[in-house]
């Protein structure tokens, strides 16, 4: 790590703790020419995820259309921000886990739904009709249909 005073090459770490809840290192360094301290941070490199679309479109994953999507489901709706955020880094975090590095929206669509079922279940039903683009009254009861018999077992 180069000193940002001097441009010194070498420097060794004074202290080292975590940062942002974990998600990155905090390392404090001083040269070993001009002794000045310096503070640097060491995150994590993740590779991107592609999300090839239903038309064979790329793009690149974007956590902050789940949250959108799923806000728009739990309109109204007790549920809290901070359990939809946790939700969508758990989903980030199982794609980024597998060794898949492009991902179906159809895959991540249904995974969304999986876990909108256990948060709320008007709010899936919700985003379920949009997701699956309910046509009609009967779609629509079908699902609700099933919904019931998950209940019931």
């Amino acid at each position: 790590m180069k000193c940002p005073y001097c441009n010194y090459s070498e420097s060794k770490v004074v202290d080292s703790r975590p940062a942002e809840e974990g998600a990155t290192i905090r390392r404090r360094r001083e040269c070993l020419k001009c002794q000045k301290r310096f503070t640097t941070y060491e995150i994590m490199e993740r590779l991107p995820l592609i999300v090839v679309k239903k038309d064979g479109s790329r793009q690149t994953f974007d956590k902050q259309k789940l949250i959108n999507g799923m806000l728009r489901a739990c309109e109204k709706r007790p549920v809290p921000l901070a359990d939809l955020e946790a939700f969508v880094d758990d989903i980030e975090q199982e794609l980024q886990n597998s060794l898949e590095r492009e991902i179906t929206s159809v895959a991540i669509g249904e995974m969304i739904m999986n876990g909108l079922k256990s948060l709320d279940e008007v709010a899936y039903v919700r985003f379920a009709s949009v997701y699956r683009q309910f046509r009609d009254i009967i779609t629509f009861k079908e699902e609700l249909n099933k919904l019931l018999e998950e209940e019931r077992d």
